[in-house]
């Protein structure tokens, strides 16, 4: 637990600084990569499949804006779960979003390097690659040390300057559409039952990754009313973009999916190389945008963990002059660095599209579990009443669990070996916990 006499946390994180942490936490690699897989897989057929993923990506963010408007706490979904199931369920979470959270961070990280090399051919050498991924991650760490002001400051800076190049993208390709200068309409490979499975875990992982926004709510002023604004306006956003980025790709290339950078290549097309740069620079700027907010959200969970007995009391320890989680945020940057210099990028993709899912199933669950508990009369320490109540909750949190058991069946062998070593790890944290009598 956080000593009596701990430094506190500032509250320094309001509404319009929560929706660039959303931004920030959701797009990242996904709207650079998954253009060109999906029009290669689907054609024209992959604008619906963004649209599909939106409106369930809604059902989930809506049961999310709902739940989350109970807490004021730092934590995310570890304590949605733990309030709602018990200590089992809220370790597994905890597990389960930590774990995500590393695997992104490492398929950022290589998607870094990937469209570095574009303007800095050397830039694909070993050596070179393990000085770039050191500095792309030890400078956030440092500015997140600094202060959450900072940290939240900086995530607002890559929010907006990351939306601009794309918006001018997604501009020009409708202005191409307009002008008839489209491309030979691009044949979907696979337009099967599987094949829609396949793009949706990946579509789940482009619009994946708001969960991490909630997780510092402890330093927002006025999180119970401003993270549901902030989840639903992000939503919205992020789909206008990655709509118009794939109309941009099918209207500019043939096929889609013959690199790994379709944005550049498209940009290419219209611009000539010069335009090929600046999606590479927007791309680069995406990543790191991302690599800002999450290094100011992700290590508020091994803290939150911490003040609850869940870890070691250091994992709590507040830095006395900058009063930011120093210890977590060290060891966040710290196992994020070692995966990212030995990840695959397309490999983590659907590993980390279909843990999050898990995740998403279980905060999804806990909203009827509220509603009833509420309706009933029965207090739960740490959750109020909510302040976002969304219509026909229940419904959506439904929809939500039936998604991530659907999707989840697409992992392979090897993700379902991982995913459960990492679950025996987390219940072997609960039992340890158990027989210490530190949880029941």
């Amino acid at each position: 637990m956080t000593a009596p006499n701990a430094p506190a946390l500032v509250q320094a994180i309001g509404r319009w600084s929560f929706v660039g942490l959303v931004l920030n936490t959701i797009i990242g690699t996904g709207v650079f990569v998954l253009p060109g897989t999906l029009g290669g897989a689907l054609g024209w057929w992959s604008m619906l499949a963004w649209v599909m993923a939106a409106a369930l990506t809604g059902a989930m963010i809506f049961s999310f804006a709902e739940v989350a408007s109970r807490f004021s706490r730092a934590g995310g979904a570890y304590l949605y779960g733990q309030a709602a199931f018990g200590p089992f369920v809220g370790i597994q979470m905890a597990w389960m979003g930590y774990f995500v959270r590393c695997i992104t961070a490492a398929v950022q990280a290589n998607l870094f390097t990937t469209y570095l090399v574009e303007l800095w051919p050397a830039a694909a050498g070993r050596p070179q690659q393990v000085v770039i991924t050191a500095a792309f991650i030890g400078l956030q760490a440092l500015v997140n040390i600094r202060s959450v002001g900072s940290g939240a400051a900086v995530s607002n800076v890559f929010a907006v300057v990351k939306l601009v190049p794309l918006v001018v993208f997604g501009a020009l390709g409708v202005a191409w559409l307009a002008a008839g200068k489209t491309a030979p309409a691009a044949i979907g490979s696979d337009p099967t039952v599987g094949g829609w499975l396949n793009a949706m875990v990946l579509l789940m992982f482009a619009y994946g990754g708001f969960e991490s926004a909630l997780i510092p709510v402890a330093e927002a002023k006025d999180a119970r009313r401003d993270a549901p604004f902030a989840l639903v306006a992000g939503l919205a956003l992020v789909t206008v973009v990655y709509l118009a980025a794939q109309l941009t790709v099918l209207v500019t290339l043939t096929e889609p999916a013959a690199n790994n950078r379709p944005l550049a290549s498209s940009a290419r097309v219209m611009l000539g190389s010069g335009g090929a740069v600046i999606i590479t620079v927007a791309a680069l700027i995406s990543v790191y945008g991302w690599v800002a907010s999450n290094m100011l959200n992700v290590p508020r969970l091994t803290m939150a963990m911490a003040e609850r007995g869940d870890l070691p009391a250091f994992f709590a320890r507040i830095h006395p002059v900058y009063r930011t989680p120093l210890v977590s945020i060290v060891i966040f940057a710290a196992i994020s660095l070692a995966l990212a210099l030995q990840a695959d990028l397309l490999r983590n993709l659907s590993l980390s599209a279909v843990s999050r899912l898990l995740l998403y199933g279980g905060v999804c669950a806990s909203l009827p579990v509220f509603r009833r508990r509420e309706k009933r009369g029965i207090s739960t320490p740490g959750v109020e009443p909510a302040l976002f109540r969304v219509k026909g909750g229940p419904v959506l949190a439904g929809i939500g669990v039936v998604l991530s058991l659907l999707l989840a069946t697409r992992m392979t062998a090897a993700d379902g070996i991982k995913m459960g070593v990492m679950a025996l790890l987390a219940a072997g944290h609960w039992w340890y916990l158990r027989t210490k009598g530190m949880r029941v």
